[in-house]
């Protein structure tokens, strides 16, 4: 089960479970979208896992333990509130779950991203057809990271956590236009105009769309964020 929850404007919380375990809560923005899924269905969460510290990824904890106050969460260092420090490059296992803490620094300098199951939950570093925003000046850290996320298997599930995909492909069209991005769009503005999420998308997909993906240097990064700042 993979599960994008709507919360704030554009944010989405992803639920995963498998194999009949617990579900796995990442970055809850708000409480009440979480609490409403899960006593639906009566199923419990295993652990609440938090990208980094801005608050449109943690807003939703203090609530969520108000109902579930023994349900363990696990965070970089730069997110405070005595949670289970994740520690990059390290692996952890939760719940019966294998979780890879990947360090994707850039956006925030604590930032990691988690690898589960051939899910990749990589809340503000990469985007469909984009990536965050470089908020500490480090846009070496941040093509690191996203090199980093691109070596992973092709078949890889991307779920970012922002509904940022018709902009970036906008961007991406304007940049290195390309039949395939043309396809992603229209793709892409149908599911919206139903309402449904661009979401999740997949590695293979995002290496033929996503310009910060192909970028080769730290220099073509950079240029190709910072015009994105201004697009």
């Amino acid at each position: 089960m993979l599960i994008p929850l709507n919360a704030l404007n554009d944010n989405y919380i992803w639920l995963y479970q498998s194999h009949q375990r617990g579900v796995l809560i990442i970055d809850p923005a708000e409480t009440q979208p979480v609490l409403d899924y899960l006593s639906a269905r009566t199923i419990e969460p295993v652990a609440i896992l938090i990208t980094h510290n801005h608050g449109d990824h943690t807003g939703g904890i203090d609530g969520i333990l108000s109902q579930y106050p023994t349900l363990p969460v696990y965070a970089p260092e730069e997110v405070q509130g005595g949670f289970h420090c994740v520690v990059p490059d390290s692996t952890l296992t939760i719940g019966g779950y294998t979780v890879a803490v990947i360090p994707t620094f850039g956006h925030t300098a604590g930032h990691v991203s988690y690898f589960i199951e051939g899910h990749l939950f990589c809340g503000d570093s990469l985007f469909s057809a984009g990536c965050g925003r470089v908020f500490t000046g480090d846009y070496a850290a941040m093509f690191a990271g996203l090199q980093r996320l691109n070596d992973l298997p092709a078949e890889t599930i991307i779920c970012p956590a922002h509904e940022y995909t018709l902009a970036n492909l906008r961007f991406a069209q304007a940049v290195k236009p390309s039949a395939v991005i043309t396809e992603a769009m229209a793709r892409v503005e149908k599911l919206r105009a139903q309402g449904k999420p661009s979401l999740p998308s997949t590695l293979a997909q995002e290496r033929k769309i996503n310009p910060f993906l192909q970028a080769q240097t730290v220099a073509q990064f950079t240029q190709l964020r910072q015009a994105k700042d201004n697009f």
